[in-house]
């Protein structure tokens, strides 16, 4: 910063973003804007989404323009109060660039490794470090390590975070047992066993989250606790038109409105997230697992697993994260639950609210996980 000029630079959402392209502003120069306020669209080769401003103030510049890709840092807006003068911000943007260098270290970050478990391969990320207990994230149907981009980095700075495939997911095996939750509840305590990990807190979205509860009721010696992100297990429905649709559509034009009823605004489904589905379907066994996995978790369009009558005699700490437009398990699942569950419920976001809502989940995350990293 400089005579009150402050730069915004193109976020790092994930380990792996070295680029971003910016997609559309939604604020003006002269505009008055505040910290956290929604300023422009930025797609990523993983995902598009609404960058928040970092500061508040008087946005003097937009200097990356529309369709333009710039990599990780680079000045897209200058912010400074009307007693700075046009050649004092010209000034600090031409400075900005001169002296701006891609930072090519680890710039790719930290690449997936896997580990042979009781339950078969298991790929995950891994990232963070510190004395806190270590954090696990689990995903839901259909996703993979990635579905934490938004996440990992930002809740691994005092401890071990651990993103994990499951099995017939990503690179993991693609062997699911009997593919109910208890199956794959099972290869979760394989993965912690492997990598000699006496106790984590987890965080679970959708089946992920049914997963971690499912934990939380017969391994509670292995959870700090679990932070259910619009989880399964609280409710009988399930909208079974995703599911299936997730499943049968491999063309890139019929998935696409599977995968935007995933979210409550359908532009955040970007051209290369599709791909990537299309591509990992492709799998060897990775259909047959997913049908199994549909077929064991979710038969005649019903959740298999309900633990909502079992949640008062948990003794683990649970929160409840659930975006209000979900359109894949309704948020009125977390309607009734025992007082001692923390329920948060997300406008404007629907079944990835970590993804749609990441600052604010995030948020979330570690104030619990912190309020209880003791014994």
């Amino acid at each position: 910063m400089s005579s009150g000029i402050e730069a915004i630079v193109m976020p790092k959402w994930g380990l792996a973003m070295q680029e971003g392209m910016l997609a559309a502003w939604s604020v003006e120069e002269g505009a008055t804007i505040t910290k956290g306020q929604e300023i422009c669209d930025i797609e990523t080769s993983k995902i598009a989404n609404v960058f928040e401003s970092p500061v508040s103030g008087t946005l003097r510049r937009r200097v990356t323009a529309e369709g333009e890709t710039v990599p990780v840092g680079y000045l897209i807006a200058v912010c400074a109060p009307g007693s700075v003068d046009d050649a004092a911000i010209d000034a600090f943007v031409d400075d900005f660039k001169a002296n701006f260098v891609v930072d090519d270290a680890g710039a790719g970050g930290p690449e997936p490794k896997t580990v042979e478990t009781g339950a078969g391969r298991i790929r995950y990320l891994e990232a963070g470090g510190g004395d806190a207990l270590p954090l696990i994230f689990i995903h839901g149907f259909g996703g993979d390590y990635l579905s934490w981009m938004l996440n990992q980095a930002e809740l691994s700075a005092d401890r071990t975070a651990y993103a994990i495939d499951l099995p017939g997911h990503g690179g993991s095996t693609k062997a699911v047992g009997q593919g109910d939750v208890g199956s794959l509840t099972a290869a979760v305590c394989a993965f912690m066993q492997a990598m000699d990990i006496a106790r984590a807190h987890l965080v679970g979205h959708s089946l992920g989250g049914a997963i971690a509860l499912d934990m939380v009721r017969n391994h509670p010696e292995l959870v700090a606790s679990a932070t259910l992100i619009a989880p399964a297990a609280l409710g009988p429905d399930i909208e079974m038109d995703y599911i299936q649709g997730f499943i049968r559509e491999k063309r890139a034009k019929k998935l696409r409105p599977y995968l935007e009823m995933l979210v409550h605004d359908p532009s955040m489904i970007s051209a290369e997230m599709v791909e990537e589905v299309i591509k990992f379907k492709r799998l060897d066994g990775a259909e047959e697992a997913l049908n199994t996995i549909a077929n064991n978790c979710f038969d005649g369009g019903r959740q298999n697993l309900v633990l909502t009558e079992r949640l008062p005699r948990m003794t683990r700490p649970i929160q409840v994260m659930w975006g209000k437009n979900d359109r894949i398990l309704s948020p009125g699942h977390s309607v009734g639950l025992p007082p001692s569950i923390d329920v948060t419920l997300l406008d404007d976001a629907g079944h990835l609210p970590h993804m749609e809502k990441a600052e604010q989940v995030n948020a979330g995350i570690e104030a619990f996980i912190t309020r209880h990293d003791g014994p």
